[in-house]
């Protein structure tokens, strides 16, 4: 499958842009979505959710134009927004039975899938609890488990990962990695480490634009021999981080190791193996052409 989106912008008011004229192509695998908040992630995930239109530009499936044929990818989409509701009087059995109904989803498979999923989720144990007493962290693996019911081809994910503890994250990453064969899965996250051990392809966006598309490896090469670390007095580091571009500091005792940005070295300082959230940090610090 082929998502392309040409062109597309999103106005809301004058000079007010959620998105401006981004373009990028999707294919089958997992693309993670990074982008500090305000970027413009969740505007682009709801128009291809077609949850929202958009004011210019194109967005195609296969050929389909889904602007004008939103059902030709409602019927293979499964979508968690960031802010998901649920119906807190009823189960999971009920609710995903619920939401079943709501996607066209039925048959004689149906309790077999729903038991699937609860089991991929880890909510089993809670299937006949009411929805509202589940954790927030609970609440989003139900979601996860909605996104899932029609077995979409088509999957978006904003924010998935928030509120669930790092074996639930290892849990959400092992059950989509497996759909990304014949799957389009697009993955936004502020955690990069999320981003960094499943995309097949990372998309970094800020101000509504689109700054850089491309393999971990490729975005990484941005900063490829720029990054190192210095281990400073802790008097020294607030003045050292006003010169350099800072990403991270650790406290030993009475020293601080920094770990920096820069085109050459400072001091005695050692050369690190940049990473993908390096280059993020990086690029989203650029300023727009």
């Amino acid at each position: 499958m082929i998502l392309s989106i040409q062109n597309l912008s999103k106005k809301y008011r004058k000079e007010k842009f959620g998105l401006k004229d981004y373009s990028i192509t999707i294919e089958n695998g997992i693309l993670g979505l990074l982008g500090p908040n305000g970027a413009g992630k969740s505007t682009l995930m709801k128009i291809i959710a077609t949850i929202s239109q958009p004011t210019e530009g194109t967005l195609t499936l296969d050929g389909h134009n889904i602007v004008k044929e939103p059902d030709y990818i409602r019927k293979i989409l499964g979508y968690l927004p960031q802010d998901f509701g649920v119906y807190a009087n009823l189960n999971a059995y009920e609710f995903l039975a619920y939401m079943a109904a709501m996607k066209g989803v039925g048959g004689s498979g149906l309790r077999k899938r729903i038991d699937m999923l609860l089991e991929g989720v880890n909510l089993v144990e809670a299937a006949r609890l009411p929805i509202g007493t589940y954790s927030g962290g609970m609440k989003q693996r139900i979601g996860i488990a909605q996104a899932l019911l029609n077995d979409p081809k088509v999957l978006i994910f904003d924010e998935p990962t928030v509120g669930l503890d790092p074996e639930e994250r290892v849990r959400f990453r092992n059950l989509i990695s497996g759909m990304a064969d014949d799957c389009i899965i697009i993955l936004s996250s502020h955690i990069v480490s999320d981003i960094e051990t499943i995309a097949d392809e990372v998309a970094i966006m800020k101000h509504g634009t689109l700054i850089t598309k491309g393999t971990q490896a490729e975005v990484i090469k941005a900063v490829d021999g720029k990054v190192f670390e210095i281990v400073l007095d802790s008097t020294q580091s607030d003045a050292f981080k006003t010169n350099y571009q800072a990403i991270n500091s650790i406290r030993q005792k009475d020293k601080i190791k920094l770990r920096y940005i820069s085109d050459k070295p400072a001091g005695e300082s050692s050369p690190c193996t940049a990473s993908l959230e390096d280059a993020y940090l990086f690029l989203t610090k650029q300023p727009l052409i």
